[in-house]
């Protein structure tokens, strides 16, 4: 008799109430209980981390919870160390989980002399035993070709769909998607399209990183309610500005969805303080307390999502499903 071996999730230090929000998801659809696998993972006094795993994990099919997040390179080596942990305690398989994949901005060389470190994350990531990679809105799709194992990068469209249907439901005239920038037209046109909304591009010209020198907005979004949409918020500079460039043009209320909330430096504050009327992340990176108590952002869950794609791969079932709103509706049913 064949025995069926179940999924393990084991977390790092990056996003620990995400980690335990996808267990207890994983519990009520398995209708069993999922718990995360008990290891400790601490600091010498040089801050050299050290793994160790308390229970067995010979041929369990596990799956690591890590965003490679603020602080980017004490969560990426986690990452790493807990991976070689297990490849040595002999997991059948290994899947990385990484909500945010950081370092993925810096995915070609924009200047001489300058490295690609998306690809360089991504061979750490495959020496180190990991077999298949699981992760949210990378910042270019191109990314999972820096791979040579497979990658399914899930898309946060689909939730922030639910959600605008759920919160302007009766209110839908009017509404417009923006993408901050051409880079990113693909995205929002995936949202416009699932919420039958026209489109419209923020186009900014940088004088050098983290600095806007202008902004011209592509399209007519008078009397227009307009849904910035992007795959990541660091310092807000950029999103604020946008807001106040489509303000200016005649809209009549902005807001902002986006996949991770880097929200470093002076982000909470620019966006407490801008016109946008909301700012909804996703819970792929943990909300810092300002971000919580904000007044105008809000968080959206992805353990739903995240602990349905766990189950699909173990079972070897369809992660793309989840990519339709028939699937995904039901999951998210009572939450959003």
């Amino acid at each position: 008799m064949a025995i069926v071996v179940e999924p393990k999730l084991i977390s790092g230090n990056a996003n620990k109430p995400l980690a335990a929000a996808i267990a207890r998801r994983m519990s009520l659809y398995r209708g069993m209980s999922v718990g995360l696998v008990d290891a400790r993972i601490e600091r010498f006094n040089d801050q050299e981390i050290f793994v160790e795993v308390y229970e067995n994990v010979r041929g369990e099919d596990m799956f690591i919870i890590q965003s490679t997040s603020n602080p980017a390179n004490d969560n990426l080596m986690e990452l790493l160390i807990m991976a070689d942990a297990l490849r040595r305690s002999s997991a059948s398989r290994i899947t990385a989980v990484i909500p945010y994949f950081g370092y993925a901005r810096q995915d070609r060389r924009t200047k001489a002399r300058t490295p690609i470190t998306a690809k360089l994350v991504a061979n750490m990531i495959a020496e180190a035993g990991i077999e298949r990679v699981l992760t949210l809105d990378l910042h270019a799709a191109q990314i999972q070709g820096f791979f040579d194992i497979p990658v399914d990068n899930l898309y946060a469209s689909p939730i922030f769909a639910l959600d605008i249907l759920r919160q302007f439901k009766g209110n839908m005239e009017d509404i417009m998607v923006i993408s901050p920038d051409v880079g990113g037209v693909a995205r929002a046109r995936e949202l416009a399209k699932r919420i039958n909304a026209p489109l419209a591009i923020v186009d900014k010209r940088r004088e050098k990183p983290g600095e806007v020198a202008e902004m011209t907005v592509i399209g007519d979004v008078t009397g227009k309610k307009c849904f910035i949409v992007d795959d990541m918020c660091d310092t807000a500079g950029t999103l604020c500005k946008a807001a106040e460039v489509l303000m200016e043009h005649g809209a009549t209320e902005v807001h902002a969805y986006i996949s991770h909330g880097v929200m470093s430096g002076p982000a909470v504050e620019r966006v407490t303080n801008s016109v946008m009327k909301s700012l909804v992340l996703t819970d792929s990176i943990q909300p810092t307390e300002a971000v919580a108590s904000a007044p105008n952002i809000r968080i959206l869950p992805t353990a739903p999502m995240f602990a349905q794609s766990i189950l699909n791969i173990w079972n070897g079932t369809s992660v793309s499903s989840l990519f339709e709103t028939d699937t995904l509706g039901p999951i998210y049913e009572g939450i959003l």
